[in-house]
């Protein structure tokens, strides 16, 4: 197993990512949005985006089905049961199959768990919700969609630093202005927010970039995440116990909390 290294962001780009107040104007339809580009843009040089995020912001278009997504999100709102139903099929035939998984590449799961404390069953139960072991990573352009979401006045907050963040990884050659993600902007195997791509993200199989769409880069940035998040090694995770919270840190949906919990627990046995 060749030595992971971290590609934890530096100071100066984390200070860069804590964008100062929002002055790009925020709009409810793609009417406004080519405006806001300009104005962004401005912001985005002087947090640090170089030319070709600045290219890529300039080329994004409003991004309607992304908006319609996040107007309709029914997902969080199922009882747990049917959630899992819905999301994993049998919670024992996935967690059968992500205990297959486990087993053909033990020693990779266990070195995780030795550098940062994620037991294998919560990296897979988050790997197989998230695309289905890589299987759905989406097939929406990752930055036309966070610019539109932070342009968007519902969360624009929220997004704007993740919209920094993805500029940022198309100056650093891992991304490009028509990589495919999720409606909402997610990176990869585990589907990260590409501000904390940049922040979390690992090279796992030491080929000296961090690639989120590469699984073993993918599950370590994950295990990585959640251990900068406050993950304890060796203490529990389930509802009440002591790492429980930090699946919040994940994913704030309770239900999406409880299911990733009860796989996990199924799929470590």
């Amino acid at each position: 197993m060749r030595q992971i290294k971290s590609f934890i962001i530096s100071l100066s780009l984390t200070a860069a990512l804590a964008v100062p107040a929002y002055a790009a104007p925020c709009g409810n339809s793609g009417g406004g949005f080519n405006a806001w580009k300009a104005a962004f843009a401005a912001e985005a040089k002087a947090a640090g985006v170089k030319q070709r995020g600045l290219d890529a912001l300039a080329s994004a278009s409003y991004a309607s089905s992304t908006i319609a997504a996040d107007r309709n999100q029914k997902g969080v709102r199922y009882a747990l049961n049917d959630f899992i139903r819905i999301r994993l099929g049998s919670l024992d035939g996935f967690a059968a199959s992500a205990r297959k998984r486990k087993a053909r590449n033990a020693g990779f799961y266990q070195s995780l768990e030795n550098r940062y404390g994620v037991p294998a069953g919560v990296l897979l139960a988050i790997h197989g919700m998230e695309t289905g072991f890589g299987r759905n990573m989406g097939n929406s352009a990752v930055v036309p969609a966070i610019l539109t979401l932070a342009y968007d006045c519902r969360r624009s907050s929220l997004f704007t630093p993740h919209a920094i963040g993805a500029l940022m990884l198309v100056d650093r050659g891992t991304i490009t202005a028509n990589t495919k993600g999720a409606k909402h902007g997610e990176l990869g195997h585990t589907q990260f927010l590409p501000g904390n791509a940049l922040r979390y993200g690992v090279d796992a199989n030491g080929d000296g970039r961090v690639d989120l769409y590469n699984e073993a880069d993918a599950l370590a940035s994950t295990a990585n995440y959640l251990r900068q998040k406050g993950w304890k090694p060796g203490a529990g995770y389930q509802e009440g116990q002591t790492n429980f919270r930090v699946l919040n840190q994940w994913n704030a949906a309770t239900v999406y909390q409880k299911a990733i919990a009860l796989a996990a627990a199924r799929i470590d046995g």
